[in-house]
Order: C-alpha cells, then sequence, then structure tokens
C-alpha cells in the first residue's frame, strides 16, 4: 500500500482492476427468432401485474398501432407478480397463450 508520502513525492504506483469476472464468453442470442416485421402479426402483451405494467403496455401498443396498422394484439396478465408464469396455476393458460402470438413485449414496469 502507498503512504501518503509516497503519493506526495509522485512514486505512488495505483493497479486498477476490472470489476468483471474473466469468464468464457458465450453469443448471445433470442430464445426464438425475431420476426422480420410486424405487419400482420399477433403481437402478446405481457404483464406482470404491477402498477405501472398495463399503463406500459397500452402506450406500446398504441404505438404498434399507430406504425403497423395491420398488427393485432393480444394481452395476458400474470396470475402471481414476481412469479414465473410457468410456475403458477395459468401455467396451461399462459402456454395456450404463448402459441397464439407472433412475438410478445414483457413489461415488468413499477
Amino acid at each position: 500500500m502507498n503512504t501518503g508520502a509516497q503519493a506526495s513525492r509522485g512514486t505512488a504506483s495505483y493497479a486498477v482492476l476490472s470489476p468483471w469476472a474473466d469468464v468464457d464468453p458465450v453469443p448471445l442470442r433470442g430464445i426464438t427468432p425475431r420476426p422480420k416485421d410486424l405487419a400482420g402479426k399477433k403481437i402478446g402483451l405481457f404483464s406482470n401485474g404491477k402498477r405501472a405494467a398495463a399503463l406500459t403496455l397500452t402506450a406500446v401498443e398504441t404505438r404498434l398501432k399507430e406504425q403497423v396498422p395491420s398488427v393485432e394484439t393480444s394481452w395476458y396478465t400474470s396470475t402471481k407478480i414476481n412469479t414465473p408464469e410457468i410456475l403458477t396455476e395459468g401455467k396451461a393458460r399462459f402456454e395456450v397463450w404463448v402459441r397464439g402470438v407472433d412475438a410478445v413485449v414483457l413489461s415488468v414496469a413499477d
């Protein structure tokens, strides 16, 4: 460790360390390919049920329909807040909903 005397003489040295761990990089990939465009597609709007989620998704839905008039939307609200839907009693309903949409926008707004 450097003392105050070393620092004042200009002889102090510091090691700069990265807060990032050295890991093997894993290429990023989506769960499924993204649609090339949204024209004529059915977009799922998934709300986690928190207070701003519906407000956020309503704004997204409005913009989507302005930009892509042929887009259709389908809403889904999670059964339990902060719980993955596949771990709730809503799992079967969720799986049916997911199969019926081309892409999903998820809102976890607080």
